[in-house]
């Protein structure tokens, strides 16, 4: 449902609690083919950077933000997140939502939806170095989240303060947090990292099959319905085999400069 300006004000002006968010996933199924042969051999959610795995990283977020039902989604080298999600509890820690055949974010997360449940949701990428400070977003979700107004709702960060960052960002961000997304040619002041919020009725008439979160983004931006929080924390993706080393330099350093 498409809202009015003036209605959307008034919801996401309003103070409120945060909200308590139960259900999370973890999108670790992609094949990370820009890693050329560490991406053939190892799935991206299982590096290690600085002495964290990624999944771990985001699982561990998780727990400590209160969300009791946890999901991974694997599809390639499947059997290397399921044999990692074992060694740390199995279904006591995270259930896998296995994939037979590689059905991008969207068509992963829809497949989820049965274990993920009716309320909103986080939704994480694995490919994202975080240097602790994903419990800290997903709190900023939290906070910011009016369910009466959004169906989705992203954390972004400004591109002015991500180190070494060389892309054209992804979105606008308004006053009342809306998003519009840039236009081929333009360059916007924001990035999305990863992390977010979804509530299942976004995904209410699209068909099972593979298909990216994108198209779910542009159909709430087109009723309204699609909004994005700032955060300032570390962050850092790690698609590019230049990016993964950047990421662990980076890791390392600020390890060294907690040892002295």
């Amino acid at each position: 449902m498409s809202l009015d300006a003036e209605t959307i004000a008034q919801m996401v002006l309003v103070p409120a609690p945060p909200a308590t968010i139960q259900s999370g996933i973890v999108l670790a199924a992609g094949r990370g083919t820009r890693l050329g042969p560490l991406g053939l051999a190892t799935p991206k959610a299982l590096l290690d950077i600085g002495g964290s795995v990624l999944l771990d990283q985001a699982l561990d977020a998780f727990a400590h933000t209160g969300v009791a039902n946890k999901v991974v989604n694997a599809s390639h080298l499947a059997d290397q997140i399921i044999a990692h999600v074992g060694n740390r509890g199995g279904e006591a820690d995270a259930r896998i939502s296995a994939e037979d055949t590689p059905l991008e974010t969207g068509g992963g997360v829809l497949k989820a939806l049965p274990l993920l449940g009716a309320e909103p949701f986080y939704a994480v990428n694995a490919d994202v170095w975080w240097a602790g400070s994903l419990p800290s977003g997903l709190s900023a979700l939290a906070t910011y989240w009016r369910p009466q107004a959004m169906d989705v709702l992203l954390l972004l960060q400004a591109t002015a303060k991500i180190d070494g960052y060389d892309g054209r960002g992804d979105f606008y961000l308004d006053g009342l947090g809306q998003l519009t997304r840039k236009q081929d040619g333009e360059t916007a002041p924001f990035v999305f990292t990863g992390a977010q919020i979804l509530s299942p009725t976004a995904f209410a008439g699209v068909e099972s099959g593979a298909f990216s979160l994108n198209a779910i983004y542009d159909q709430a931006a087109t009723n309204g319905r699609l909004f994005g929080v700032s955060h300032s924390g570390g962050w850092a993706d790690i698609g590019t085999p230049q990016r993964l080393t950047r990421a662990r330099n980076a890791a390392e350093t600020a390890r060294a400069r907690q040892l002295l």
